[in-house]
């Protein structure tokens, strides 16, 4: 016979594994995401110049070699392949910069809000997916991401998807909801290039979904026009 004690540890226990649902207004989530990056934009700043001041202590320490030595020698080709072995941990997202097309200075910037939307898509997905089967193929889960995941997320489905049946899928929205309302007084390309931050958040979502669902996905944002916004996912070979 069950106890009011146990009847209510019960109940607490239910309503941490299922929590209630919450629901907030629409634009929240528009206006959390223009706070978001301008706060992480001045935290990535400071977080950089605290890497480069012990960047450069190691160097005046003689740990590592300099910024700039002549080129040319073996022995500076050896100091180079040191720092590079040294110093990887403090500049490890500088390497990708070329591919996001994010100016060097946003690129701490990008890596945060993709990471932020890594634990949200993940979360979202779990929520999503409480009641259902695990996904054993990959273009059902990218159907979920099509469907549902959008809709929950930016109130509408992806107007198209493409894929080249080798694991590379295109997902294109025509009035990508996050980018819909953003413009820039210099100009249409300034606007673009302001506007491939704030698709690093949403990329982050579809990539910590799919995680969430079993497959490791790289997704990479393009924007050639606004408000069009296309994401590639590649997904490996057999998954």
């Amino acid at each position: 016979m069950a106890t009011p004690g146990s009847t209510t540890l019960s109940t607490a226990i239910s309503a941490l594994a299922d929590p209630p649902l919450r629901m907030m207004d629409t634009p929240a989530l528009d206006y959390f995401l223009i706070e978001v990056v301008n706060t992480l934009r001045d935290s990535a700043a400071v977080a950089t110049a605290r890497t480069k001041k012990l960047e450069q202590e190691m160097i005046d320490a003689g740990l590592l070699p300099p910024l700039n030595p002549p080129t040319g020698t073996a022995t500076n080709k050896r100091d180079s392949t040191m720092r590079d072995s040294l110093g990887s941990s403090m500049s490890k997202g500088d390497s990708s910069q070329s591919k996001s097309g994010v100016e060097e200075d946003d690129e701490a910037l990008r890596q945060r809000l993709e990471t932020i939307g890594m634990h949200v898509g993940a979360n979202i997905a779990e929520r999503l997916c409480h009641d259902r089967p695990l996904f054993s193929d990959t273009l059902d889960a990218i159907k979920f991401i099509c469907k549902d995941l959008w809709s929950t997320c930016w109130d509408k489905q992806v107007d198209n998807l493409r894929t080249n049946h080798r694991g590379v899928y295109v997902l294109q929205d025509n009035a990508f909801k996050p980018v819909t309302r953003l413009s820039s007084w210099e100009g249409r390309a300034d606007a673009i290039k302001r506007a491939k931050l704030y698709v690093a958040m949403p990329g982050g979502i579809i990539r910590g979904a799919l995680s969430r669902l079993g497959f490791q996905a790289a997704v990479v944002p393009e924007i050639t026009q606004l408000p069009q916004c296309t994401f590639q996912v590649k997904l490996p070979k057999g998954s």
